[in-house]
């Protein structure tokens, strides 16, 4: 018997040290994300020094993108509803950029210790993409709907106008833009 509640009392030891960081509760409140992770604005701020993002536009991505959880990924995909056949993409963490992407920006930036699950790294890596956006698109970097379409589709596809035959797409925009603006007029009223 002690040796059963012995065991039981390591598990729940163990399990309740894993998981990392959770995601701020009240996500359609800026102030109050900031308030429970400064380290979330803190990250967005250093990025807005180093690469002109401004941090609602950040914030609004990065809550479509994950809802703020570090370690989000993309759901499993399913053949015949019940065999598992590997996630989506390869799209994970806070920003949920895909391996390709993710060592490209670790060659050209972030260095071999970057992690998709450090919301520094994650942010420094939206504001790299976002200004090679900007260089290759002509988006401005303050245009929330504009840059998720290009984060979402790829600059290429983004220049082909993939994103016009994707209705759910321009409508995820449209709210990534709404939120931007909202988290923009929250942020400038926080203490």
């Amino acid at each position: 018997m002690k040796k059963l509640i012995l065991a039981t009392m390591v598990v729940a030891f163990v399990a309740s040290c894993g998981g990392g960081s959770k995601a701020p509760r009240n996500l359609d409140n800026a102030c109050s994300i900031v308030r429970q992770q400064p380290k979330i604005l803190r990250a967005m701020k250093k990025t807005e020094r180093k690469w002109n993002i401004p941090v609602h536009v950040q914030m609004a991505i990065v809550y479509q993108e994950s809802k703020f959880v570090h370690d989000a990924r993309t759901p499993v995909k399913y053949v015949l509803g019940v065999l598992p056949m590997g996630r989506q993409s390869s799209a994970y963490g806070y920003a949920q950029a895909l391996d390709g992407t993710w060592k490209e920006y670790q060659r050209a930036e972030g260095g071999r210790g970057a992690k998709r699950t450090s919301i520094q790294d994650a942010t420094d890596f939206m504001g790299w993409y976002m200004t090679k956006t900007n260089e290759v698109t002509g988006i401005p970097l303050h245009d929330a709907r504009n840059q998720y379409l290009a984060y979402h589709e790829g600059r290429t596809g983004y220049l082909r106008g993939s994103y016009k035959s994707k209705s759910w797409l321009v409508r995820v925009a449209d709210e990534v833009a709404s939120r931007s603006i909202m988290y923009q007029i929250q942020l400038a009223n926080c203490r």
